[in-house]
């Protein structure tokens, strides 16, 4: 991409990756992903804002002299250090020798550990300014655990711009427009509920801080480090960040997560999609363990009020998969959804022991009575299925 300018004083010059699989190792990336980083012009002084993934060093470096020309940064300010934002600092700082680099005192011993970048630093404390001339003035908030110990926000006075770090961003890299204005941005708020319910959502009480502690401050653009520049839809991205680290689903649909081996336990959770869909239930997830990427399971899980999870018995405990999801819910902290279980076996019914740990584990409770199937599911069985979910369907939608 080419350098953007999105104010008077604040340009563009993040980069897109449309050639990586995976983020973290783990999670899809079907639309790409941008590592978003802005250059803040004064009359004295220019401040980069965030960097880039290693691999596009680069490319980043090259946007900066587009703006700059001849004119060297004097400050790289590091909101979260995450590789994928801090991972070329050894690069500008080779490009740009003089750069100070400004964090606060976790981010710098990060730095050293990471990096081995000893000198050349400026400490900030929570509430700091750092003036870049006469007419722009940045401020340093500390945000801790969202979703590091060491991360932070930038604010430009001036401008009412909000640097936000991982705050507020989603997967999706760019499609040539930078701010919300000029493009279509369904895809990114889907991919924002992915994107939080995968690498944030154990965090939500941290989240929850930061947003407190930013009450009333006049925003008028936010610049996070991934996704697009929120101007015309910042109500709505913070709205989404708010529920969902409150754990408050977005709709009143819901997600049947279910594992199966030879397909008795796919009978019964298809079952409940039939009650649910007949009990006026119209935003449905039926989600195979087997084939689905936990990444879409967990997004749909934070995204809806109903949650129907079958499984049967796999060596005297819950079938691998399904465990793997419930075991991530856990560590997210999932609640507040109306729960049921389905459970399968043969000849020992561990499964629903299991599923109901952990739903317990995570503060809820089964709105409707587990049901257990030994051997194939038989017309009665099918029937208990459906009349759980026709239980949750009367819950969902208020009939």
């Amino acid at each position: 991409m080419r350098a953007t300018r999105i104010t008077q004083h604040v340009h563009y010059i993040g980069v897109n990756d449309r050639t990586s699989n995976i983020f973290e190792g783990m999670w899809p990336l079907p639309y790409g992903v941008s590592y978003n980083s802005y250059i803040v012009t004064g009359d004295d002084k220019v401040a980069i804002i965030d960097g880039v993934e290693a691999g596009h060093a680069l490319a980043h470096i090259d946007l900066i002299k587009e703006i700059l020309g001849d004119r060297q940064p004097d400050y790289l300010i590091v909101n979260h250090m995450e590789p994928d934002h801090s991972g070329a600092i050894r690069m500008l700082r080779q490009a740009f020798p003089e750069i100070t680099i400004v964090g606060n005192a976790q981010t710098l011993c990060m730095i050293r550990g990471f990096y081995g970048v000893e000198s050349g630093t400026l400490a900030i404390k929570d509430g700091d300014t750092l003036p870049l001339g006469s007419d722009i003035t940045l401020r340093f908030c500390l945000t801790p655990m969202v979703h590091w110990p060491e991360t932070m926000v930038t604010y430009l006075e001036e401008e009412k711009v909000l640097f936000s770090g991982d705050a507020f961003g989603c997967f999706g890299a760019l499609a040539g427009a930078v701010v919300d204005d000029d493009m279509n941005t369904d895809i990114y708020f889907s991919e924002m509920v992915r994107y939080y319910s995968n690498i944030v959502g154990k965090y939500g009480m941290f989240v929850q801080r930061a947003m407190k502690k930013l009450e009333g401050v006049p925003v008028d653009m936010v610049c996070s480090t991934h996704g697009p520049v929120w101007h015309s839809r910042i109500a709505d991205v913070m709205d989404i960040y708010d529920r969902l680290s409150r754990y408050e689903p977005l709709d009143n649909g819901a997600t049947i997560v279910y594992g199966s081996m030879y397909g008795n336990t796919e009978a019964m959770a298809e079952a409940a999609a039939e009650a649910l869909a007949a009990g006026g239930v119209r935003d449905i997830s039926v989600l195979n363990v087997s084939k689905t990427d936990l990444s879409y399971i967990l997004a749909d899980i934070f995204r809806h009020r109903g949650l129907i999870i079958a499984a049967p018995t796999y060596s005297d405990s819950l079938f691998p998969p399904v465990a793997a999801v419930m075991e991530a819910m856990a560590i997210r902290g999932v609640k507040n959804r109306e729960v049921a279980l389905l459970g399968s076996h043969t000849w020992s019914q561990q499964a629903l022991k299991v599923m109901t740990t952990h739903i317990e584990a995570c503060g809820m409770q089964c709105m409707a009575e587990p049901v257990s199937v030994k051997h194939a599911p038989a017309h009665d069985d099918l029937a208990k299925c459906r009349e759980a979910a026709s239980a949750m369907a009367v819950k969902l939608t208020g009939r």
